[in-house]
């Protein structure tokens, strides 16, 4: 086997040691200077087209956690983090070179619990429910929903034991596959701080002169929320048929309310009193909730 081969066969990342195991000395300093594998850190190998938070995590001798690990997977989160959050054993010390480009976290993890140099996706779920704030959770437990990690997702919620486990609990109910993407998961999340609020993701609306499926739908309170970007229109035909299927919804009762990324993602307490003037109720007299977004 090459080294090109064996590194591939790692997730991309592996020891100088295991390397050589696996070829010889000769072939690994021959794959380093043609530029076939990249030295991370220490003894430590990545590919050349590995991204700059896993060279980091793996060059410090870390693993790829929360957020981090959530992208490495493949899923979408809210906001991807400025610098990578990266798991290190309880007593093991990190070079200073390291600490300013990284997110340090401590925790033991077993061989079981890493896949790709990143937590596995059951762990990874398990502290995204537990540590990250509502909404980004919420992003990151919808989005491996639709990549088809139900079990993994119910496992986690399921390991949640003691500080944590009401939360965890919470969010993995509310969890859908359905929604489509991290703009319609994070404004869902701003709608569970409003308890008056029941929204379900591309709910089927179907009348004699209307069929739609919009990103929110509270049924019994007939409100529809949309997510709107500017890249999603795809042109005049497709802002034309939107404006449409608005003025039909309204036409049939409906309330609908439309919310771009920059409000979400920026000004979230502004679309949460945009939605209870909508309700119709007093913010003053609203019960409280157990939701909570990121500040």
């Amino acid at each position: 086997m090459d080294v090109g081969t064996h590194i591939e066969r790692s997730g991309g990342l592996s020891t100088r040691a295991a390397l050589i195991a696996a070829t010889s000395r000769q072939h690994v300093d021959r794959a380093l200077r043609e530029g076939t594998v990249l030295r991370a850190g220490h003894g430590r190998y990545i590919l050349p087209r590995s991204d700059d938070a896993i060279r980091i995590a793996h060059g410090a001798n870390g693993v790829l956690a929360l957020t981090s690990a959530a992208l490495r997977h493949g899923w979408e989160v809210k906001v991807p983090p400025v610098k990578p959050h990266v798991i290190f054993p309880r007593h093991r010390r990190v070079p200073s070179p390291w600490r300013d480009q990284l997110v340090i976290h401590r925790r033991d993890l077993t061989s079981d619990d890493v896949t790709d140099g990143a937590t596995n996706r059951e762990v990874t779920l398990e502290q995204c429910l537990r540590l990250l704030p509502d909404d980004e959770a919420l992003v990151i437990a919808d989005s491996a929903l639709r990549h088809g990690e139900e079990a993994a997702l119910r496992r986690a919620v399921a390991s949640v034991q003691g500080r944590g486990q009401a939360r965890a609990q919470r969010i993995g109910a509310a969890a859908r596959a359905e929604s489509a993407n991290a703009f319609e998961s994070a404004t869902r999340a701003i709608c569970n701080t409003v308890p008056a609020l029941h929204v379900e993701p591309q709910v089927v609306i179907s009348s004699p002169t209307c069929w739609a499926r919009p990103d929110l739908v509270d049924v019994e309170k007939r409100l529809v929320i949309e997510c709107e970007s500017f890249e999603w229109h795809g042109g005049r035909q497709g802002f034309r048929k939107d404006v449409r299927r608005y003025t039909l919804l309204v036409a049939d009762g409906w309330t609908v309310l439309r919310f771009t990324w920059e409000d979400v993602m920026f000004r979230p307490k502004w679309v949460r009193e945009a939605l209870i003037r909508t309700v119709g109720v007093d913010a003053r007299t609203l019960p409280s909730t157990a939701w909570r977004l990121a500040a």
